[in-house]
């Protein structure tokens, strides 16, 4: 990273053709409490079907905050999150074996000439359309299993699955239609007109996918995460990994929690100087799981607050959910909740525990039962706690929500307030949940 201008505001608008590292060009440094806009093309569908890319997403260039050193963390503030496509195709994925080495997200390789990471054109529309510039073949990693083309209303309220002959029209304006910023170079996945499942109407809610800080290794960016890395273990690829310490030095930027909205905050740490916080993989919406592996991937603008806090050595990202995001169990005590439990109290001889705070731990691994058991760890090292202690405070205030299938959780718990201040996150939580 080089030196450079500290700015109290930026605009990052340049992206990095799939990786995600800490030599990887970066944007500029903004001030500790600075302000950075991104401009983010779709992920997914669109990088995947881009063989020059070298991973399954198009995130920004990275952004040094101010002052961040390694074993501190990253508070971003989510402000807003503006989608700006009208429409974009998506559903499950059949890989193409014959344009991919080991990994159809990672090694891409012309089938014909054998190109690695070829360069590309369009020819039309539909699933040939993405041809290699050398000898022409149809070079794309990647088909529809089953598919469907989603269109917004202006406001961004709901979509509605489209039928052959919209997503046809799609095609045929794919660019416009997703939005694309200037700097992008994938293709768009509109281009391949899925048509399935047509007249489905479902409800929005916009959130970012992929946003972290940058780990101390080179990886594609689609696979900064305990699930998807685990096929870096062993590849022979050139972000192969030895094994699990390797892939430990993730940062778990690939996340999909849809709680990762305007209003939310999460707090990620530093494993290299500065940070290097990007952004990427907006969606207009996505239940639980992201069971199709893929959701609806769009273009959009994203706006966050950025805040240092010194000493907090955290392995993976944390998160404050806006407060309607949180179940019942791990809600906020309300006034009358610590009067009930105080008088409890009195009932039975205890003190009562009545200043404390939901936070949720992020969790990855090859299985939800891997990812639970890393965020468990994770809690453990953050609160000086048993794993008993954890398992069954998360049980008795908390609970484990699933980001997505196959290995991505978040461990909700309530923890008292004093032992928050002593890490250094009590003034967030109080601050985003108005205790």
């Amino acid at each position: 990273m080089s030196q450079e201008e500290v700015h109290n505001e930026l605009t990052v608008d340049e992206y990095t053709r799939g990786l995600v590292g800490p030599d990887v060009e970066w944007a500029g440094t903004v001030a500790d409490g600075g302000t950075v806009r991104t401009h983010t093309p779709p992920a997914c569908w669109g990088p995947m079907i881009t063989p020059s890319f070298k991973g399954g997403h198009e995130v920004t260039r990275p952004v040094a905050v101010e002052g961040a050193s390694v074993g501190d963390a990253i508070a971003v503030h989510i402000r807003d999150v503006e989608v700006t496509s009208i429409a974009t195709s998506t559903g499950t994925m059949a890989p193409r074996e014959e344009a991919f080495g080991e990994d159809p997200f990672v090694d891409h390789v012309c089938p014909e000439c054998g190109a690695e990471w070829p360069e590309t054109i369009v020819e039309g529309t539909g699933e040939n359309a993405i041809r290699c510039a050398e000898c022409g073949a149809d070079a794309a990693p990647f088909a529809f299993e089953y598919g469907i083309t989603t269109a917004f209303d202006v406001d961004g309220n709901v979509g509605i699955t489209v039928d052959e002959d919209a997503a046809h029209e799609f095609a045929l304006d794919a660019d416009e239609a997703a939005a694309l910023p200037e700097n992008a170079e994938q293709h768009p996945i509109l281009l391949f007109e899925p048509s399935e499942m047509p007249g489905t109407l479902g409800h929005l809610r916009p959130f970012v996918g992929n946003i972290g800080s940058t780990p101390p290794i080179e990886m594609p960016d689609s696979h900064n995460a305990g699930d998807f890395g685990q096929s870096l273990i062993g590849a022979d690829h050139d972000w192969g990994l030895a094994g699990t310490d390797e892939l430990a030095q993730r940062t778990d930027g690939h996340m999909d929690v849809n709680a990762v909205r305007p209003g939310a905050v999460l707090i990620v740490p530093v494993k290299v100087e500065g940070g290097g916080i990007y952004v990427g993989d907006m969606h207009a919406n996505q239940g639980d799981g992201e069971l199709a592996l893929h959701t609806t991937d769009v273009s959009g603008w994203t706006e966050f607050e950025v805040e240092v806090i010194e000493g907090l050595d955290i392995d993976g990202p944390l998160l404050l959910p806006n407060e309607e995001d949180l179940s019942h169990i791990v809600a906020p005590f309300t006034d009358e909740d610590r009067e009930r439990g105080r008088a409890l109290g009195e009932q039975y001889d205890v003190d009562v525990e009545t200043d404390a705070g939901p936070i949720q731990v992020i969790g990855s691994g090859a299985t939800i039962n891997a990812a639970t058991d890393n965020a468990y760890d994770r809690a453990e090292a953050l609160l000086g706690m048993s794993e008993g202690e954890i398992r069954t405070r998360a049980t008795f205030t908390g609970g484990v929500e699933v980001g997505r299938l196959p290995g991505v959780v978040q461990l909700s718990l309530m923890v008292p307030m004093d032992l928050l201040a002593d890490r250094g996150l009590d003034h967030l939580v109080r601050e985003q949940y108005d205790l």
